[in-house]
């Protein structure tokens, strides 16, 4: 029995996909086309479910490279298969707890200073006086985790001296 194969047109039209993002996924090594002499790309019926994976991932936030990595540790390049999907969507639980906690945290400091040292609030003069939180490292500091009160205490203390 041969394999049935599609077009890149029927993939866009049955994954809801645009043929550029096709391409662009096959350059990326995320999927792979055959192709006789001269002939358009045909993709096996399998990659269907593949592109499903591709894009639901994407929508949980994971970014191509994350994808690329968990397919490639399915082996011969094969589509997901339900036990497949478990075992990787599993291994994403915590990189997606950590963006939820990231997204709550700036949802309930949105109206506040969030330790960027940007001293553009009047708040800040209240939670990161003289730009402590910078002392930290780069980035909104208390949105990544620390708090007010440990960089306080810790300017106080010249930890940061």
């Amino acid at each position: 029995m041969s394999e049935i194969l599609i077009t890149i047109g029927e993939l866009a039209k049955r994954s809801g996909v645009a043929a550029s993002a096709l391409r662009f996924y096959e350059e990326q090594g995320l999927l792979s086309s055959k192709r006789e002499s001269g002939r358009q790309r045909q993709f096996s019926r399998d990659v269907l479910r593949r592109v499903a994976f591709i894009r639901v991932a994407q929508t949980v936030g994971l970014s191509l490279e994350e994808i690329k990595a968990a397919l490639s540790t399915l082996p011969q390049k094969r589509t997901p298969t339900r036990q497949d999907w478990e075992r990787l969507s599993r291994s994403w639980h915590p990189l997606l707890q950590q963006r939820i906690d990231t997204l709550t945290a700036l949802r309930d400091q949105l109206t506040s200073c969030i330790g960027c040292g940007c001293l553009s609030l009047k708040k800040c003069a209240l939670y990161n006086p003289d730009d402590a939180a910078k002392r930290r490292g780069t980035g909104p500091r208390y949105l990544l985790g620390d708090n007010a009160a440990t960089v306080l205490a810790d300017d106080d203390q010249g930890e940061y001296d």
